[in-house]
């Protein structure tokens, strides 16, 4: 052992000096007993690794074992072959499987192995009693506990090895299932069978069915069960009576009812009993039929039925009549007969009302015989009624009244209600409205109400009405009635009869026409935007002129006209096409115009050209030079006052100054003195030397006029400068 012992720390220190290599050859998976197994069975699957290595010591690995790539077991060995044990393997076992071998940093895995389980375990099914009675309730517990939800459950109730009720139901989260079953009135001993099914990915497997304990049903009332009497045939006039009983367990208290049924009809029934009875009075043809006694508690109903005949005693009596419509005073014939003849009594009533007790009946008919007969026969105790036969016993129709309800006019197109009555005749009576001999609408009535029929008349016509019921006398035809029908006027048009341009002075004749339209219309001639119309007129007439003599130019302009009738009161009048009219002036008015304007016009030229050279002769009649001095204030204002043409002159030049010689006007108010200095205007002459025409003027004369102007002007202590003017060639004025 020494010697080993030295030979390894001898031999360690040497592989430590030196570096190993390793590389996995191959790594696979197998499975015991094999990749499919049965459920229930051991599974082993193995993990074989064949590594090579320079190192003569075995080398330390891991191996990883996956289910459907979730790690499963982790393990770190030495050897070649590592396992993992599935001890009883089920459907959740089923799955990929690989395995993964890690040797220092290198890395090794396996392909995908697919485990397989095949079957289900079969469920363990237990009911939670093995007795019950009819109507109770059976809970069936099926359970799987070796396998994992989610679980589909098949379970059923048998008896006799038939199916009579299924139940499936799909578990989540349990791998047991609890489920109720009624016990019906025909379960007698039962069975239930449980299967389990689990699907995983596209497989889906299933158990074997597993039955559980017997379960016995304890009857809580027996099916019912008839008595009938009299036994054997039974004859129309017997006593009848069917008796409906049942036996009843101790056990069972709930409350139950028994009934007896004819087809749908309840004739007879009890509670809390155990038997019911329907006894009629006498056995009749009408019992005969299928009946059926029920019991029926909560939950639980028994039935059965039987089938009763009856011998026919006699067969149903027929009412026989003459006819079923007869006029008033007509003859009526009714008789009672049976097939055979035999012997019996027989009674025919109206209503309710026997009119006779024998076979036959025979009379003549008014109104009050219309109504509903019937006849009776009795054999023994047996009485029979024949079916109902209905008289109709009819009046004469009277005379028909027509009217309708509008005024004595109707409007074109409007609805019109024209009625028709009889006040006397037996209903129903037919109606039939005529229009100018056509007679078209029908309408029956069963009451003496008017008949309504709905017109829409388009113009004027005659309607007539014919009334007539079952009588043999045939129709009656009304007087006839008129109904006027007012046409509205629906389109209108205005138009010029003469010309569209006229002259002053000259008439103008205008058209307005309609297409259609009742008389009286009343027509109005508008011109374009006015409100009062300028004509109106009412005429029998669809057209009406306006004849509009000696226009003048204020009748130029667009007109437009309405007509309208009664039927238009409660409608849109209807307005014409806008036309224009034209008015020119007559030529001799043209000329009158034309003279005046060149009268006037000559007559300013006149004006215009006197003014002119009224104006050049005043001109040169003007002084243009004052060389004299002027007079003493007290003369000059007596010579102004004297003197008449020299008062024109100055109120000719007043408020004029033009240095050119022209006029400036300037006002009289501008130029006030005081009291003391208020003196009239004074004009001084003065000698101008008279410009040669044909050289440029000279302005000495002037200014010297002016210098001599301011200096008397300062000599009487005026402060302002008197206005001057030149009154003509040669002559200035001054002015104050």
């Amino acid at each position: 052992m020494y010697l080993a012992l030295l030979g390894m720390l001898w031999f360690c220190p040497r592989l430590k000096g030196q570096e190993n290599s390793f590389t996995i050859n191959m790594i696979e998976m197998k499975a015991e007993p094999g990749w499919e197994v049965e459920n229930g069975k051991n599974l082993t699957l193995k993990c074989i690794v064949d590594i090579s290595s320079t190192s003569k010591l075995q080398s330390q690995h891991q191996v990883l074992f996956y289910k459907d790539d979730i790690l499963l077991k982790n393990v770190t060995s030495q050897n070649k072959e590592e396992a993992i044990f599935i001890q009883a393997a089920r459907i959740y076992d089923r799955g990929n499987y690989k395995c993964t071998v890690i040797l220092n940093n290198k890395e090794k895995t396996t392909k995908d192995y697919s485990v397989s389980v095949k079957g289900v375990p079969n469920p363990r099914v237990t009911v939670d009693k093995v007795e019950v009675m009819e109507g109770g309730m059976v809970t069936v517990e099926c359970a799987v506990p070796e396998e994992k939800p989610p679980i589909y459950f098949i379970v059923e109730k048998l008896e006799m090895d038939i199916c009579k009720q299924r139940k499936e139901k799909t578990i989540l989260h349990n791998n047991y299932v609890t489920l109720e079953f009624p016990i019906e009135e025909q379960d007698n001993v039962l069975i239930f069978q449980c299967q389990a099914k689990i699907s995983f990915g596209n497989f889906l497997e299933a158990s074997e069915f597993t039955k559980s304990d017997l379960v016995t049903v304890r009857e809580t009332f027996s099916i019912p069960s008839f008595q009938i009497t009299p036994e054997g045939e039974i004859t129309e006039g017997d006593p009848l009576k069917l008796k409906c009983t049942i036996r009843v367990t101790h056990m069972f208290l709930e409350d139950r009812e028994i009934i007896i049924q004819k087809d749908r009809e309840i004739v007879a029934y009890a509670k809390h009993g155990t038997e019911v009875t329907y006894s009629p009075p006498i056995a009749k043809v009408e019992h005969i039929g299928n009946y059926t006694c029920k019991v029926e508690s909560s939950k639980i109903s028994k039935v059965n039925s039987i089938f009763i005949n009856i011998t026919e005693l006699f067969s149903k009596p027929k009412l026989l009549i003459s006819s079923n419509h007869l006029d008033e005073g007509g003859k009526l014939d009714l008789s009672c007969q049976i097939a055979g003849s035999p012997l019996a009594n027989f009674t025919i009533k109206k209503e309710n009302t026997t009119i006779t007790n024998s076979q036959n009946f025979t009379k003549r008919v008014w109104i009050y015989d219309s109504g509903v007969y019937r006849c009776l026969a009795a054999v023994r105790n047996v009485i029979k009624e024949s079916d109902p036969v209905r008289l109709y016993v009819f009046e004469i129709v009277s005379k028909p009244r027509i009217f309708h309800n509008s005024r004595s006019e109707v409007i074109k197109g409007q609805d019109l209600e024209v009625y028709c009555q009889s006040v006397n005749g037996t209903p129903p009576i037919i109606y039939y409205l005529c229009k100018m001999n056509t007679c078209k609408s029908q309408k029956e009535m069963f009451t003496h109400e008017p008949a309504t029929f709905l017109e829409k008349p388009t113009a004027t016509t005659e309607y007539t009405c014919i009334a007539k019921n079952y009588h043999s006398q045939g129709s009656v035809t009304s007087d006839i009635l008129n109904v006027v029908v007012i046409v509205p006027v629906s389109r209108v048009n205005l138009s010029n009869l003469l010309h569209e341009e006229v002259e002053s002075g000259q008439n103008v004749a205008l058209l307005c026409s309609t297409d259609e339209g009742s008389w009286p219309i009343h027509y109005k001639f508008y011109k374009h935007n006015a409100v009062v119309p300028s004509y109106e007129t009412t005429l029998n007439d669809t057209k009406a002129i306006w004849d509009n003599l000696e226009v003048s130019k204020k009748d130029e302009g667009q007109y437009y006209c309405t007509a309208s009738n009664r039927a238009n009161i409660h409608s849109r009048i209807s307005k014409s096409n806008i036309i224009t009219v034209k008015v020119t002036l007559a030529p001799w008015m043209k000329g009158l115009i034309a003279v005046v304007i060149i009268g006037a016009i000559i007559i300013a030229l006149v004006v215009v050209a006197r003014w002119y050279f009224f104006k050049k002769s005043k001109a040169k009649q003007m002084p243009v030079e004052m060389s004299r001095p002027g007079p003493p204030p007290n003369s000059n204002t007596e010579k102004m006052q004297s003197d008449p043409n020299v008062e024109a002159n100055s109120h000719s030049g007043l408020g004029y100054n033009d240095d050119t010689g022209n006029h400036t006007m300037k006002p009289a108010n501008e130029q006030k003195e005081p009291d003391h200095l208020n003196m009239d205007v004074e004009y001084t002459e003065v000698e101008v030397l008279t410009p040669d025409l044909h050289k440029a003027p000279e302005r000495k004369g002037t200014e010297t006029v002016y210098s001599e102007i301011r200096k008397a002007v300062r000599q009487l202590g005026l402060s302002d400068l008197p206005r001057v003017t030149q009154l003509g060639q040669g002559r200035t004025g001054i002015l104050e």
